[in-house]
């Protein structure tokens, strides 16, 4: 059954299928940032460890809550590496260790490029959508990446 919960059948397809793109790039953000945990060396590899750890816990929070925001909205949350990666813009690097430097990096740019399609996708649900609570959710995961990418930008000063 379908919500009635203010917001067209169509309109919420749309929602739902905005917020599966955010939930493949949070999948292939939290992947990436697990392989850089488990594979960081070098004079701040404890330091780094820790951090990619937080950043990972945090991003898997944020996946479950985008996972059941989709089912609030009365769709199915994806839920296999092939349709994360069918939706996923980030991109992977399968077979490639780089340095802690660059993993810093890599991180940064992909929570830069989240950010910037959270911030089309929050105008997207506010005025075309008609979709206050997903564009408050929206801008809650934004502020998270905003937070990580701010530390992670720390390391370029």
């Amino acid at each position: 059954m379908k919500p009635n919960i203010g917001i067209s059948n169509k309109q919420l397809e749309a929602v739902t299928d905005l917020l599966s793109r955010v939930l493949a790039n949070q999948v292939t953000l939290y992947t990436k940032t697990r392989k850089f945990h488990w594979n960081v060396c070098g004079d701040s590899f404890m330091e780094l460890h820790k951090l990619f750890q937080q950043h990972y816990t945090e991003l898997e929070l944020a996946i479950d809550e985008t996972a059941e925001r989709i089912s609030k909205l009365g769709s199915k949350a994806i839920g296999t590496m092939e349709e994360f990666l069918k939706l996923t813009t980030l991109k992977e690097h399968p077979n490639k260790y780089p340095t802690s430097k660059k993993m810093i990096e890599e991180l940064l740019e992909n929570h830069e490029a989240i950010i910037v399609e959270l911030r089309k996708s929050i105008i997207l649900c506010s005025e075309k959508y008609e979709d206050a609570g997903t564009a408050d959710f929206l801008t809650g995961l934004m502020m998270a990446h905003e937070t990580t990418a701010w530390t992670l930008r720390r390391y370029f000063i």
